[in-house]
């Protein structure tokens, strides 16, 4: 697990970062608000531990970038403040956990572990191919991190493309899936094309590339390429 602390007291961050590293974790280390930034622009880290009295702003202003941009990364506040107010703002604009200094090391790794576990659950509840994403837990779509409006149908539809990513997909098998049994008493499958076609312009409109292929006499394609 990669570690970003942001943490301006010397000594304690080292030996934080001492303690992580012998417990198997990879850590960096930056002191103000400013470094937290330069680092998170360059690369990628499984968990931020952020103190909120930073010497050149508030890390909270650090939480809610990480989450308005939607980085994949999970917070731990690490705070000596008694303030039940910053606490409730932070876990509010997205940190996942907080400790309040002093702690127990063995407590801190603890939390780590839990932030990861949690964060794995979530990314398996994401379907995401180039700019489009699926939550499937709460049902949302989004092209370029902007929610789409798409009725059940269109949403359904969509998760049985990008579940089945360069599988020739019958009118058939679309309209069983969708419909159920139901479909039985289905005169033609042209409805199909017709929720094919509002979904694709619905995700065109948005931005985002012509996904769904349709192949002559055969059926349609989820492929990511141009």
């Amino acid at each position: 697990m990669k570690i970003l602390l942001v943490e301006d007291n010397k000594v304690l961050a080292r030996d934080i970062k001492l303690f992580l590293k012998e417990s198997g974790f990879l850590v960096e280390w930056v002191e103000n608000l400013g470094g937290a930034n330069e680092k998170i622009a360059l690369y990628n880290y499984d968990v931020a531990i952020v103190d909120l009295g930073l010497p050149d702003g508030s890390g909270l202003d650090l939480i809610e970038k990480i989450k308005n941009e939607n980085i994949e990364m999970g917070v731990l506040i690490l705070t000596a403040r008694d303030s039940i107010d910053d606490k409730v703002k932070g876990l509010n604009i997205g940190a996942d956990d907080y400790m309040t200094k002093p702690f127990h090391k063995a407590e801190l790794i603890a939390r780590l572990h839990s932030i990861q576990r949690r964060k794995s659950e979530k990314r398996n509840n994401i379907l995401e191919v180039d700019e489009l994403k699926i939550d499937i837990l709460n049902s949302d779509v989004y092209v370029k991190n902007e929610k789409l409006k798409l009725t059940k149908k269109e949403f359904d539809l969509l998760f049985f493309f990008m579940h089945n990513p360069k599988k020739i997909l019958t009118r058939e098998s679309i309209a069983e899936y969708l419909w159920g049994d139901q479909i039985d008493q289905a005169d033609n499958f042209d409805f199909v094309y017709n929720h094919i076609k509002n979904l694709r312009k619905k995700i065109i409109d948005a931005g985002g590339k012509n996904y769904i292929k349709a192949m002559y006499g055969m059926g349609y394609k989820f492929l990511s390429e141009d």
